[in-house]
């Protein structure tokens, strides 16, 4: 039960964390309306059409199989690499996260343009578990890190073997973490574009945009995207019923410490065979397939680099500003699930999480409506891009903040607030020192997504600011695959020091 001196902070908090919603919901708000412009006995005809039932069987194939896939190979890796006695521990955790450093649609273009028969659903789902299973293994391998021995250690003791202990005590205490990271694997099944394009794919997502850019409607449109909305409200709901609410922080005597690791023995080899593979399918295939691009293009023409500073700089300004607000837009709901985890928490922190559902298109054209209705003086400005940025990632530094939060303990905060501690003091001095990993990681997270957003980009960014992921999607569009690979190869090397930060979370070092 909550003590009576969190009321201060969740009168403070209660407000901020429902402006944050509200904001967010914004585009679910005009794409609903949107939807039901033409009455809504024409909304119901459309959408009970048999392209319509095509359309949710490919979504839901594509989540039934990535998500799962992600989750066993996130779960797996982290496993061998944090409780395990596999050699080069270390250089396997960078591996299992370097899948972050190669944009989604960047191993979709590397894939394609070496095995062209690949497309379709074992294309799709292929790359889409590749490029997003360390979504699982990051806050797995983290939590895992950072978990007592205690308990297993005590399972143990009363007779019980490596396993049975790992499925009874550390398991159960996972679940935030493995539901957590498939939360955001679903969401980004459900609003992925460029990948799904190239494997030639059809779901919600690519036939929204091309009802966009090619029917120039509006109304089927906004139809399609409330289906998607509706789906990403079955998949919140099933992530709050699989998170459960076991308690993962630790209090009280001594100092914990992490568990023994288990000898593999035997399975060395095949754990190491498991974890190279991996690796080359999910970095090595991309990466040697634009570092070919780029010398074929050298060696035909000459790799012109003359646009690629600009573009690098305007990418690196709008992943900043797009992170900092990000966290920033989180940290009110974050703060108030974790001190009081009712349902208004719950409701306010889910909320949050239905406009990335959205394609970045969707999300896009809703501001557009907004800023020309509401607040002209922001179209196509910056301003209006970051703001999209935010909406559309705020669930990457939730779920990361979330987890933060969750392993700091509230007595400390009830601790210093009996010394005379109040309100900002102890969100300064107490919780937010405790979290600030967790609040870097979620920073991270969302450059990271920032720096490859292609759809919202395309028609928010200003009047002569171009991304690297515009530049390589305008080259890869007409089959230019060496004009696109600098720009692959920038947004590689960028993702790669953000990759190293977020391996640092996980150790804990510098």
């Amino acid at each position: 039960m909550p003590a009576s001196s969190d009321h201060a902070p969740a009168r403070v908090l209660g407000p901020l964390a429902t402006l944050v919603a509200a904001l967010t919901l914004l585009p679910v708000v005009v794409v609903v309306v949107r939807g039901g412009a033409d009455g809504w006995s024409a909304a119901v005809d459309y959408l009970v059409r048999p392209r319509i039932g095509e359309l949710l069987a490919h979504t839901g194939w594509l989540l039934l199989l990535t998500v799962p896939a992600a989750m066993v190979l996130g779960i797996v890796a982290a496993w061998l690499v944090e409780r395990t006695d596999l050699p080069l521990a270390g250089l396997w955790r960078t591996l299992m996260l370097a899948p972050l450093a190669v944009p989604a649609f960047v191993s979709s273009y590397a894939w394609i343009s070496w095995q062209p028969q690949l497309v379709g659903l074992g294309g799709a789902v292929l790359v889409t578990t590749l490029a997003y299973f360390p979504f699982v293994f990051l806050p797995v391998a983290s939590l895992l890190r950072a978990l007592d021995g205690g308990e297993e250690e005590a399972a143990r003791s009363l007779g019980l073997g490596p396993l049975r202990a790992a499925l009874r005590t550390v398991l159960p205490r996972l679940r935030p973490a493995i539901s957590g990271g498939a939360l955001l694997v679903a969401l980004h099944l459900l609003a992925e574009y460029g990948v799904l394009e190239m494997m030639r794919y059809q779901t919600f997502t690519t036939a929204i945009l091309q009802q966009y850019a090619v029917g120039f409607s509006d109304t089927p449109g906004s139809l399609l995207a409330t289906v998607l909305v509706g789906l990403c409200l079955v998949v919140l709901a099933l992530e709050v019923a699989a998170r459960g609410r076991r308690r993962v922080a630790r209090v009280g005597s001594g100092a914990g410490r992490r568990a023994d690791p288990v000898p593999l023995r035997g399975w060395r080899a095949p754990a190491l065979v498991f974890l190279g593979a991996v690796a080359a399918l999910a970095v090595a295939v991309p990466v040697v397939m634009v570092l070919r691009w780029l010398l074929v293009g050298q060696s035909q023409r000459g790799v012109d680099l003359s646009d690629l500073g600009p573009v690098t700089l305007s990418t690196l300004a709008l992943a900043l500003a797009g992170g900092v607000l990000a966290v920033a837009l989180a940290l009110p709901g974050a703060l108030l699930l974790a001190r009081r985890h009712g349902p208004l928490a719950i409701l306010l922190e889910r909320s949050t999480f239905l406009a990335s559902a959205l394609p970045g298109v969707v999300i896009a054209l809703a501001l557009i409506g907004v800023a020309v209705d509401v607040a002209p003086a922001i179209y196509q400005t910056a301003l209006l891009l970051v703001l999209a940025y935010a909406i559309l990632f705020i669930p990457r530094a939730m779920v990361s903040l979330r987890a933060g939060l969750a392993a700091a303990p509230p007595e400390l905060s009830e601790a210093a607030r009996a010394l005379g501690a109040r309100g900002v003091s102890v969100l300064t001095r107490v919780v937010l020192p405790l979290a600030a990993p967790s609040v870097l990681g979620g920073f991270v997270l969302v450059a990271l997504a920032i720096t490859t957003e292609l759809t919202a980009t395309l028609l928010l960014a200003p009047t002569g600011v171009e991304t690297l992921a515009l530049a390589f999607w305008g080259a890869a569009d007409e089959l230019d695959y060496t004009a696109a690979a600098p720009y692959a190869a920038m947004m590689i090397a960028l993702s790669v020091p953000l990759t190293v930060v977020l391996r640092r979370q996980i150790t804990k070092e510098g």
